[in-house]
This record gives C-alpha cells, structure tokens and sequence, in this order.
C-alpha cells in the first residue's frame, strides 16, 4: 500500500485507493437531495423571528428540515456580497483574498501572515471591550455579559460532530477534534470552557438557565443580531463535514479574538498560539490538495467571516451599554413591567389606573409600558404615606404583601429607588426609547437569509430502500443526503423491533446474552459478569489449527465494514445543550477513546485502514462514490454496520438504545474471539493492532466494557431520582433492546434457528461457525 496522501474532491479520479496519512481538507462537493416538504419547512424555519431560529436548530438535531435550515442560515452568512467588499485598511481582508491564490506559498508564513491581521482586529476589539468589563456600573456590566451569553455558552459547538464517519481518519479532522476534547473538559463538563465560562457570568452576578431552556434567550435579554449570530455558530455544528474550510477557519479565528474571555477575565483554554499551528497545518494540506485553492479560499473566508461577526457584536454590546446607561427610573420601571405584563392574570381586576382598569393595561398586547408608567408615577399605589413609612405599593410586593415574589432582588431595588424619587418630587426622565442594539446588522442579516437559496438543493423524494451498498453510502453522508432520514428511521425501529426476539431466546447466543430481565444495578452487572466469564474468557483455548491466509483474510473482511465505522454511534452524544446527564460525558469519553482523543495513531479508524492494508486490502474511504464499487467486503453483512450509522443519526431519541448497543458492542472487544483473531493474524504476518487495541480498552475491569454498564447505571440513577422506579423499568426496556440489536446481527445463526423454529427455544448450542456480522 502506497504511502502517499489522500484527497477528496469532486473531479478527482473516478476510483481513488484511501492511501495514509489521510490529508483530506474538504468532502467531495455535490447535491444535497431534500424532499420538497422538507424544503418548505426549513423555509418556514428561517423566516421566523432570531430566537425561534436559533431554538430551533438547537433543539433539533435529528430532522431533515432543520439540515435543510442550517444550509440556508450558512448559505446567507457564508455568500459575499457587495457590502462584503474590503474596506479601506482591512488589511484581514486584503490577505484572504490575495492569500487564496498564493497555492505555493509557505503555509506556516501564510497563518503568521493572517495571525497578524487577527491579532489587530483583537487588539481593536480589546480596547473596546475594556470599557464594558470595568464599566462602574454593576447593572450595565450585567446586562452586556447577559448579552453576550448566547455566544460565551454556545463555545466551539460546531466541534460538537466534526469527527464522523464521513471525516475520520482526517489529520486535520483529529486535531479539530483533540481541541474539542480539550474544550469538552477531558470528558468532564465541569473542567469543560463552557462550565468555565458560567461560573465567570456567575462571579459577576448573571444567572442563567441553561442554553436549551426555553427561557434562556429571554433571560438573557438576547437582541436579534444576538439570536442570529447564535444561530450562525448553531448551524454550522450540523454541517461540519460539508463546511470542513469553515469549520477551521472560524475555530482559528474565534479562539484568536478570544472575545468572551477578554469580557470575563480569565486564561482561555485555546489562546491564539495554541489554534495557529492548526490554521498552518490545514493551510500546508490545501497547499498540496488538487481542491486547495478552493478549500484555502474558504477557510480565509471564514476567518474574515469571524472577525467581521465579532466587531460586529462588539458594537452592538457598546450601542447597548450606551442604552443601559441613558435609562432613567422611569425606563427601568418600565422595562420591569413589559417583563411581567404577560404573566399579571386577571388579580387586579378591581383596581384602577387612571381611567383604565389595571388588568385593561395589563392585558394590551401592545401595552405602552412608559404611558403606564406615567400613569403609575401620579396614583395613589405609589404616594408617600403619611407616616413616613413604605407606599403601598413597596408593601405590596415586600414578604406578607398580595405580590411578594413576584419581582427578584434588583426589580425590588429599582422600585424603591424609583419611589423614593416621586417622594422627593424629582420629575421623571425622559424616555430613552426602546433598545436598538444591533438593528441595524441584524436586519441587514435577515434580508441576507431570506434571500438565502443554497444553488445545490436538489428537490427529490428518497423512494423506496435502495440496496445496501447505496443506503450505507447515503447514511454515513447524511449531510448531502439528509432525504434518506425518514428511511433511515424507520430502518432503526425496524431493527430494534425485530431484536426483540431475544428477548426470549438470547440465552442461547454464543457470545451474548439478550435474554430480557428486570432492572436492578446489581441485576445488569450479575449478567455482564456472566456474560464476560461464561461466553467470552472462560471458553478459550488456544487454537491447534490456524486457519490458511486466505481464509484469515476473508474473515476479517466480514468485521472491516463494522471496524471502519468504529464508534459511530456515540459520534453524536454529549452535544451543544445534551451535557445535563452523567451518562453524556461517560459515553462521549468513550467515543473518544476510539478516535484516539485526537492522536492519529491511536485512532481506530487509522489503525483498522493500517490493518487492512497489511493484507492487500485497498480500499476507499466509506465516504467516497468509489466504496459504492469496491469487491473486499461481502455485500451481505452491510446490515450490521447499517444499523448501527442509523442508530447515531438519532442520539435524542434513541438515546436509550444507544446506550444499550454501547453496551453490547464494548464487551463484544474481549475475550476467546479476540484472542483467536489476535494468534491467526500474527501467524500469517498480519497488523495485530486493531484486536490488540480493542482488548486492552475494553478490558472488564476499567475499561470500556465496565464502564458500558456503570453508563447504564448512571443514567438510571437519574430516571430514578426524577421519574421513580416504574419510569426506570420503562426506559431500561428500550435500553436493552438496544444492547439486543447488536446480539441481533452478532448472533445470526441463532436467529435464523429461532425464526425456523417458528420462536420455539433453542436447545441446540451456538458454535463459532454461526457468528455473522
């Protein structure tokens, strides 16, 4: 096998091997085929208000109309336009633009070249921003990092699945993802930049619900441009591969800028040094790929595209602080009562307000907020009493008053002052208006995505299951092929249901056990246990009989298709807003375990190539048109590795059964099996690495097969705790069809026994010779 590197692109040759290191710097561009309902609902997506957008995609990770609403959004920030145009002494600007034809210029010279211009647009940035940290007003300083939120606590999400099946094993797709696992806290979310970045808002008094709360962009008082810039950073998480250019070059130019951690204070956990090396690298892989000008054309794009959104935001924080700052009593009186009018009910239905009832005012959906207050200022709710002591309105809201609660510490506080000011017969300010922060760019942004119509989208309904080869080509590009969803689907309940089987019958396999049982901790690991002894170590003996090299390699060929997506089903979990369980950051540090935690060489994916290639097995990357035609892999075993690609394109909800598989799939790494394939592969000189890995990861102490079912137990601890007992059996039955799933394909011939037998038990015993994946 040749050592020279790999690249994709759209005209290369029509079968290209998948040679090491892989080099790749962007997938092959293409169509992007959506069903025309699909089509029509993205577009309803993108026209509705900033916050629903960008709550939207955030919830919604697993349909094909939001894919389709991604590509508008990144088609509407990623297209220049005429007002893109370098302004006099963008000096970034200029170097994106030259920079792309450049196709032989030192990358390393190129990034410090960029890193200059990044690095004055920090500069400019950090001069601007300094104001807003050390402004001396609490309430100012708070409502800019409230602002500021959406972005601080959305961090580097479009790392969240840039390690698919569709990139792995690119070098520049490991090192994204090293850094990500840096971000992530190490699997630790606590340790993790976001963790990091809301106890820094907590330390300076801005509490927040987390990002996928329904009120988190409320709570923070998001202004539109805010919204949209989240959504921005949103969408290209769930397109990735597709966007790999701009993947890099906003990754590089974000940690740069380091914007959220000039307005918190603190270290960054990426400084400008630590993502430079990165850019050149990528830079260095462009410099040789036969796409290179294009893909370096995007990535400075990208950059530039950052810079440009950065500024931006950096305007509209200091537009808001201006705001913040012009307010008067009456504006914050005012802004208090906007807040609460929609939720005031009908309690005041027998008070007055001037000529109006209280619940008329209250009720208006286009209340008037400083008319009310003027209204306010002059009624006897708020006149000093004659006692000296709180109006009635101050002793309404305070503990024992018909409105205690209803307003927080600094609502409270603004109120007093605010009375104080009429008892002292200061006249009211006048109206600063309503905030406007943003506007301006924010409509300019709007027009762009409703125009937005990306030339690729194909209309096309997917049709019937197309054979396998085909659908495996289609799910692990998901991204070009988001139509195949709905198949896709009903391909995994499909499966799942048909593993039900061995909910009876499971005993019986050789190297599972799918029998269902009722939940208890100590129940599920007295089976694995069982499972581990029983059918996996105890059985084994050395082999007298080594199989002829033709043999070895044709069985391994009926595991590759199963290697080469190693981990893809937990490629999805623990992403932007799925961080609030322990089972999340379990399983994702499991997944990356397998991608070698963004070391390349002990990457699964890597090794398993360099396994194949030790037994002259030459094959495309999955990815690729090529794989369609490829003649070493059986046509019949597609099933399992189908499967297994449809689970990982629904992490929400088949949550539960992802888990299970997990679970199955882990321990299926140890053992009499492992062992075997370890002895006939040496004998005949093969690599050894991929078994040698697998049983030592594993391994049924502390490796990945213990921790596969303290990840089962983690997760219901918390069902426990949140649902109860009933709850726990309920989602523990979905667990465990997902582990039966992976013994469906496992154990094929005593399926096939079961099925004949018209689900009869099965007496006759499971022999080696019956494994099928």
């Amino acid at each position: 096998m040749t050592t020279a590197p790999s690249y994709d692109s759209a005209r290369t040759r029509p079968a290209p091997a998948f040679p090491l290191p892989d080099l790749t710097t962007s997938l092959p561009a293409g169509p992007v085929e959506t069903s025309p309902a699909a089509l029509a609902e993205a577009e309803r997506i993108t026209a509705s208000a900033p916050a629903e957008l960008f709550a939207c995609l955030l919830a919604d990770q697993e349909s094909e109309s939001a894919l389709i609403a991604a590509r508008r959004v990144l088609t509407a920030f990623l297209t220049p336009a005429p007002e893109d145009e370098a302004a006099p002494g963008d000096a970034s600007a200029a170097t994106a633009n030259t920079a792309a034809t450049a196709a032989d210029a030192d990358a390393e010279a190129e990034a410090d070249a960029v890193a200059a211009h990044v690095l004055a647009a920090r500069a400019d940035l950090a001069a601007a921003l300094a104001p807003l940290r050390d402004h001396d007003d609490p309430a100012i300083r708070a409502a800019v990092l409230r602002q500021r939120a959406p972005l601080a606590l959305t961090g580097a999400c479009w790392l969240d699945t840039v390690s698919q099946a569709a990139t792995q094993p690119a070098e520049i797709v490991g090192r994204l993802f090293g850094q990500h696992w840096l971000l992530q806290g190490e699997g630790t979310a606590e340790a993790g930049q976001l963790a990091r970045r809301r106890r820094a808002l907590a330390g300076q008094g801005v509490y927040l619900p987390e990002v996928e709360a329904a009120g988190f962009l409320r709570d923070a008082g998001a202004r539109p441009l805010t919204a949209l810039h989240a959504a921005f950073r949103v969408a290209l998480s769930r397109l990735p591969a597709a966007f790999l250019p701009e993947v890099v070059g906003v990754h590089y130019a974000a940690h740069a800028l380091g914007v959220d951690e000039l307005l918190l204070g603190g270290e960054p956990m990426l400084a400008e040094s630590d993502v430079r090396p990165l850019l050149a690298e990528y830079l260095a892989f462009t410099a040789q790929s036969p796409n290179g000008p294009e893909d370096r054309r995007r990535v400075l794009a990208a950059v530039r595209l950052l810079v440009r959104l950065e500024r931006e935001h950096t305007a509209a924080l200091t537009e808001l602080a201006r705001w913040q700052e012009g307010l008067s009593l009456d504006d914050e009186v005012a802004a208090i009562v906007a807040r609460h009018a929609p939720h005031a009910g009908r309690q005041h239905r027998a008070v007055r307000l001037g000529s109006r009832k209280l619940t008329d005012w209250l009720d208006d959906e286009h209340l008037d907020a400083a008319a009310f207050v003027a209204e306010f200022r002059t009624s006897r709710q708020v006149r000093p009493a004659r006692d000296g002591g709180p109006c009635r309105f101050l002793k309404s809201i305070k503990f024992g008053g018909p409105m205690f609660g209803i307003f927080d510490e600094r609502e409270a506080a603004v109120f007093t002052a605010w009375t104080r000011s009429i008892a002292a017969g200061e006249p009211a300010g006048p109206p600063s208006g309503p905030a406007t922060a943003g506007d301006d760019a924010a409509r300019a942004w709007t027009a762009r995505l409703t125009a937005a119509r990306p030339a690729d989208l194909v209309p096309r309904e997917p049709g019937p299951a197309p054979d396998e080869r085909t659908f495996f080509h289609r799910i692990v590009n998901f991204e070009r092929y988001p139509n195949v969803l709905p198949l896709a689907r009903a391909r995994a309940e499909a499966g799942l249901t048909d593993a039900e089987l061995l909910f009876t019958h499971g005993a019986g396999g050789l190297l599972t056990d799918a029998e269902y049982f009722d939940y208890t901790p100590e129940a599920l690991l007295e089976r694995v246990e069982r499972i581990y002894w029983d059918k996996l170590v105890n059985p084994y003996e050395p082999l007298t009989e080594i199989p002829d090299r033709d043999q070895v390699v044709f069985e391994q060929s009926t595991y590759a298709l199963g290697s080469l997506i190693d981990g893809t089903w937990a490629h999805r979990i623990a992403n932007l807003g799925r961080r609030a369980r322990r089972s999340d950051d379990m399983l994702f540090s499991i997944y990356a375990d397998e991608m070698g935690r963004g070391d390349m060489a002990k990457n699964h994916i890597t090794i398993i190539h360099k396994v194949l290639a030790s037994m002259d097995m030459d094959l495309p990357h999955i990815r690729q048109d090529a794989f369609l035609d490829q003649g070493d892999l059986p046509d019949h075993l597609y099933g399992f590795s189908v499967h297994q690609v449809c689970l990982s394109l629904f992490p929400d909800t088949l949550y539960n059964e992802i888990l299970g598989y997990n679970l199955g799939i882990e321990m299926f790494g140890l053992g009499a099996m492992r062992l075997h394939e370890i002895q006939k592969l040496r004998s005949h000189g093969f690599d050894i690495s991929y078994e040698e890995a697998h049983l030592s990861i594993d391994n049924f102490s502390a490796g990945h097969a213990r921790q596969s079912a303290e990840i089962v137990v983690a997760y219901l601890d918390d069902v426990r705790r949140a649902s109860g007992g009933e709850a726990v059996q309920r989602e523990w039955r979905r667990i465990w069809r997902g582990y039966a799933s992976f013994a469906y394909f496992v154990e094929h011939a005593l399926v096939k026994r079961v099925r004949s037998a018209q689900a009869e038990p099965v007496t006759a015993p499971a022999t080696a010779a019956d494994l099928v994946i």
